[in-house]
């Protein structure tokens, strides 16, 4: 057994909050959570509206970032919280953002706190700190890029299409597997071994936009190409996609201040945590292919 199996556990009876419950990484904490037998409650913007479907849990909330209102009926009782912060912890004003959250969240007396946060990026930075300072069990799990950016996301268009055009040549990055932060994340949730620390998560190995599109070509068994783009044109691509213009400008504006070699290097973090390897992006790559992520009808999941 790992380090982090043995340490004291966290009350199983409260429920733990999970913001973002709905999205890419929030849904995939919430079902490791469930399948240890814990409460959960989501809460999300969409949370209203999915609540009447009949396939989603009943324990959701309305959530908001920018509208305080929602903030109190989503803490009251909970043990714990993962802070999934959208859009971009490195955006201007999500630092008092989390600041205020933080803050209600200990009045109601949540001790437990994971934050999910960017690496190389200042403004998240001072979020990590923020939440460090609010509770005393925070843990912060700070990531590259995801892999599955590219099955789920903003570039999944691009794979299917064969083009990959990002405002990026040929630096590298050691992209992470969603399913590895999840893991960690919610171990983080339910025991105290890693409160306190910065937990910063990357692949195994830092791979170029042109080095992830061949191994994309292998698994899809179609042509992926990398292309790289000016950020007004890749603005211009995104927004006549669909993508939302504040949206497509904060991407441009990552990809201009922290792919540029500062994250290149590799962590054992996911190994020293699970006790496993990290997950590389050939073999997300060919599960996600094999699972159907580019066969299936072309519409964006954000």
């Amino acid at each position: 057994m790992t380090t982090s199996q043995t340490s004291s556990q966290v009350p199983t009876t409260a429920p733990i909050l999970v913001t973002g419950g709905t999205g890419r990484t929030g849904r995939r904490v919430a079902d490791r959570l469930r399948a240890q037998g814990r409460p959960v409650r989501i809460a999300s913007r969409s949370a209203a509206a999915s609540s009447t479907r009949p396939d989603t849990h009943r324990d959701t909330v309305p959530f908001d970032w920018q509208d305080d209102a929602g903030w109190d009926a989503a803490l009251a009782g909970t043990a714990a919280v993962y802070l999934c912060y959208s859009p971009d912890l490195a955006l201007p004003g999500a630092d008092a953002v989390v600041d205020a959250f933080t803050a209600r969240a200990v009045r109601h007396g949540v001790e437990r706190i994971v934050l999910l946060s960017g690496r190389g990026e200042d403004g998240a930075r001072a979020c990590e700190d923020i939440a460090l300072a609010a509770a005393p069990a925070t843990t912060v799990v700070r990531c590259s890029w995801f892999q599955e950016n590219f099955s789920e996301h903003f570039l999944l268009d691009g794979v299917l299409d064969g083009r990959i055009a990002v405002p990026a040549d040929q630096v590298r990055e050691p992209f992470v597997s969603l399913e590895d932060v999840a893991d960690v994340a919610a171990l983080a949730l339910t025991n105290d071994a890693h409160a306190g620390e910065v937990l910063e998560l990357t692949g195994p190995e830092a791979l170029s936009f042109t080095q992830v599109a061949h191994l994309l070509s292998d698994a899809t068994g179609r042509p992926v190409e990398h292309v790289a783009l000016t950020p007004d044109d890749f603005v211009a691509e995104l927004t006549g996609a669909g993508v939302d213009p504040d949206e497509a400008a904060g991407l441009a504006w990552l990809f201009q201040e922290v792919l540029d070699g500062r994250n290149t290097a590799t962590t054992d973090t996911v190994e020293r945590v699970l006790g496993r390897a990290a997950t590389p992006f050939d073999v997300f790559a060919k599960t996600a292919a094999a699972a159907g992520a580019w066969t299936r009808a072309r519409t964006r999941n954000t």
